[in-house]
């Protein structure tokens, strides 16, 4: 692996701060975000690039790498909950195993987002239309998941209708507002784009920043607490991300070939969702513990990704 590489990342301030949070938590220190102000900048970051995704896109020329990303990340989002389902039911029930298989399979969109200011301090370029790949990868997973807990289930009496699973997918406000910002950004001319630039570009990544200040904090607060649970969960929160990692950055070489494109695809792969999908099974799946797939994807899987997981992909695809 690049060491400079590594060192770079590492050495990122948006990363740093991440670090702070932690560390603020292990000295029992008070500092906090306002639970408003963290939502409102979630928000925002997914509001920045689901914009600045569809500028790309609406530059873009529609070829078949288009067509073939989409259906690549539609296809992940399927096969890697199922995969991942029967490997969680070797040491945990049918509810966690589904709920931590569809976090696996859905993605994380602040880890997307930290990709996406690595790929810029490294100046690589990327593709618009993973934006597109990234809000198409959320509802699937979440559909396998709550499929292999019915098809699995022996207690009939849990049963969520269809039709409510699938309004919920759909509709979770991430999805929507990653969505909606891409189509509007691909509406939008230049000239009008122009004319927001200083909010979805100047404050970008100050506001990433306070965000991984925060999802520091919480992480350190979980951290504890989820290791005493034990190592099958730690190890698989680690195994699992580098597994799909690694077999994406090497796939995608057969139809991507922007290399920033192809480490996005390795960190949508490896990432795991801890707000649509919990979202998700707090409704459909209430019998699923939060506080073990909630950590999993927080505390040990995005940590890794942001840190060892981007270098680490990135060698691996500018090795094939």
């Amino acid at each position: 692996m690049d060491l400079h590489l590594l060192f770079d990342n590492l050495s990122n301030p948006a990363l740093l701060f991440f670090f702070l949070g932690i560390i603020a938590v292990q000295v029992k220190s008070d500092l906090k975000i306002p639970e408003n102000s963290s939502k409102f900048i979630s928000l925002y970051l997914l509001l920045a690039i689901g914009f600045k995704g569809g500028q790309e896109l609406s530059h873009s020329e529609f070829d078949m790498e288009i067509v073939w990303s989409l259906l690549f990340g539609v296809l992940l989002a399927i096969v890697v909950p199922v995969y991942a389902y029967f490997i969680l039911r070797r040491k945990m029930n049918v509810y966690n195993s589904g709920a931590i298989a569809a976090a696996y399979g859905s993605v994380s969109a602040v880890t997307f987002v930290t990709a996406i200011s690595f790929l810029e301090m490294e100046q690589m370029d990327f593709s618009g239309h993973m934006v597109a790949v990234m809000a198409l990868m959320e509802a699937p997973s979440i559909m396998v998941g709550l499929l292999l807990i019915s098809l699995f289930n022996k207690d009939k009496s849990d049963k969520v209708s269809t039709k409510t699973v699938l309004h919920h997918a759909l509709t979770n406000g991430s999805v929507l507002l990653i969505i909606g910002s891409l189509v509007i950004g691909l509406l939008a001319s230049e000239a009008q784009a122009e004319g927001i630039k200083p909010f979805t570009t100047d404050l970008f990544k100050g506001f990433l920043a306070v965000f991984l200040l925060d999802m520091g904090i919480t992480s350190g607060r979980k951290l504890s607490t989820f290791l005493k649970k034990g190592w099958f969960a730690v190890a698989f929160a680690i195994i699992i991300p580098i597994v799909n990692g690694i077999m994406v950055a090497v796939i995608s070489g057969l139809f991507v070939t922007e290399t920033g494109d192809r480490l996005l695809f390795s960190i949508l792969a490896a990432s795991a969702s801890y707000i649509a999908v919990p979202a998700a099974m707090k409704l459909a799946a209430p019998k699923a513990n939060p506080s073990l797939y909630i950590p999993m994807a927080l505390a040990i899987t995005f940590p890794f990704n942001i840190t060892l997981g981007m270098p680490l992909y990135l060698n691996v695809i500018q090795s094939f």
